[in-house]
C-alpha cells in the first residue's frame, strides 16, 4: 500500500502524523509512505529526522488580521496556492497513492482537495477539540474523519464517517512512579510542580512562575521543575534574581529546554502548561492534574477548547492568559497544598481521558477503509 500524509505548521499536526506513519510501518511493513509539507516548515525537519520521505510544496496560511503586512502575506499565500495544486497532482502521478491522510494545517487543505478530485481514498485525523478550518471544510468530502475527543464531533457536520480514536503518541510513554521519577531527577520526595511555556508566548508564564517560585521557596518542601524556553534565556534568571530566588535550591530544576519531559511529568503532582492537543494527550497518558493557560493567539482560540475538555472532566483548570499572574498561581497551588485529595482526584480524572489504544483504533479504521482486512 502507498500512503501520502499531509501535515504541517505545528507539532500538534505533525506528531500525530508521525505516530500514524510509525504504526503503519510497524503493522503493515510493506507500506510505502511519503509526506507532503512546506519546505521551510517544522514538518520538513521532523519528518526527515524520523526517516520518512518528504516532498516539499511551498504553501502559506492566510492571515486574519487586516494590516499591510498581513495583506502582503496573503497575496503571497494566494500565489503559492495557485501553484501548489499542480505540484501536488504531479506528486500523485509519480507516487500513485492508495490513500491520502491529512492531520491538519493549511497543507492538509490543498493535498486533500486534490486527492478527493482524483478519486483517491482520503482520511483525516484532527487532534484538537475545536477542528481547524481545513478539517471543517473537508470533513464532508473525506472518506474517513478521525478525532481526538468527543468534543470535536459537534463541530463537524455531514461527515461520511466520523470516529473518535483519541490522539496517537509516537511511542509508549514509560510511566514510572512519582517516587522513582523524583529519584531519577535527584529531587526530594515531596509535592512537585512542572511548568513549561514553550517558545511562543512564554514570557507571561515565566513572569508568573518567577513569583510562584519565590513563594514556594519561602513555604518550603515544594519541588519545581521549570522550562523557560529559548526566548526566556536572557530574562528568566533575571526575574528570579529580582525576586530573591536561590537558583541553587535543591528543590528547583530550572532549564531552557526539558529533554526528559516524560520523566519530569511522572515526577510531578501538577503540571502548568499551554494547551496544545498533543501536550494534553501526554498529560492524560501520564495521568496528571494541570493548570492550563491556553495560548491566546492560537488559530480560532483552539487551545481554549482543548483545555475545556479537561476542565469539564475536572482533570484540569483553565487560567486565561490575561488573568495569569504570580498571585493567581500561588492561590491555586496553595489550595492544592491544603487539599491534596483534590489533586489526586484530578489526576485520576485525567487518566480516565487517556486514549491508550489510539494508534490501534486508527490502524483498524485505515485497514477497513482500504479493504485490507481478511
Amino acid at each position: 500500500m502507498k500512503v501520502i500524509i499531509a501535515a504541517g505548521g505545528t507539532g500538534g499536526h505533525i506528531n500525530p502524523a508521525l505516530a500514524i506513519a510509525d504504526k503503519l510501518k510497524q503493522e503493515l511493513s510493506d507500506t510505502d509512505i511519503l509526506f507532503i509539507g512546506c519546505p521551510d516548515g517544522l514538518e520538513a525537519r521532523l519528518v526527515q529526522r524520523a526517516g520518512y520521505a518528504f516532498s516539499p510544496v511551498k504553501m502559506a496560511g492566510i492571515q486574519r488580521r487586516l494590516n499591510l503586512k498581513s495583506i502582503k502575506r496573503n497575496v503571497k499565500a494566494a500565489y503559492y496556492y495557485m501553484n501548489a495544486g499542480r505540484q501536488v497532482r504531479k506528486i500523485f502521478a509519480e507516487f500513485s497513492p492508495d490513500l491520502v491522510i491529512g492531520t491538519g494545517g493549511y497543507v492538509t487543505g490543498t493535498v486533500l482537495k486534490c486527492a478527493v478530485k482524483a478519486g483517491i481514498k482520503t482520511a483525516i485525523h484532527e487532534s484538537n477539540s475545536l477542528p481547524g478550518v481545513s478539517v471543517k471544510m473537508l470533513c464532508g468530502k473525506a472518506d474517513l474523519v478521525m478525532v481526538g475527543s468527543e468534543d470535536a464531533v459537534k463541530h463537524l457536520k455531514n461527515c461520511k464517517k466520523c470516529v473518535v480514536t483519541g490522539n496517537p503518541l509516537r511511542s509508549e510513554i514509560k510511566i514510572v512512579s512519582r517516587e522513582e521519577a523524583r529519584k531519577q531527577l535527584g529531587l526530594p520526595d515531596c509535592m512537585t510542580i512542572l511548568s513549561v511555556g514553550g517558545s511562543q508566548g512564554a514570557v507571561h508564564i515565566n513572569e508568573a512562575v518567577a513569583q510562584l517560585m519565590q513563594w514556594e521557596q519561602k513555604k518550603g518542601n515544594i519541588n519545581h521543575i521549570h522550562g523557560f524556553g529559548k526566548h526566556g534565556h536572557d530574562t528568566f534568571n533575571g526575574l528570579l534574581q529580582k525576586s530573591g530566588v536561590n537558583t541553587d535550591d535543591p528543590h528547583f530544576r530550572i532549564r531552557e529546554y526539558i529533554d526528559n519531559m516524560y520523566t519530569c511529568m511522572c515526577a510531578a503532582d501538577l503540571i502548568i502548561t499551554r494547551a496544545g492537543a498533543m501536550t494534553l494527550t501526554e498529560l492524560t497518558a501520564v495521568g496528571r492534574a494541570s493548570l492550563l493557560i491556553p495560548y491566546p493567539y492560537a488559530a480560532e482560540n483552539h487551545q481554549y477548547y482543548n483545555a475545556l475538555t479537561l476542565q469539564k472532566a475536572n482533570a484540569g483548570r483553565i487560567i486565561k492568559d490575561e488573568e495569569l499572574s504570580g498571585q493567581k498561581l500561588i492561590d491555586e497551588i496553595n489550595e492544592f497544598c491544603n487539599n491534596p485529595s483534590l489533586l489526586e482526584l484530578m489526576s485520576e480524572n485525567a487518566a480516565r481521558l487517556a486514549g491508550k489504544d489510539a494508534s490501534d483504533k486508527i490502524l483498524r479504521e485505515i485497514i477497513e477503509l482500504c479493504g485490507l482486512s481478511d
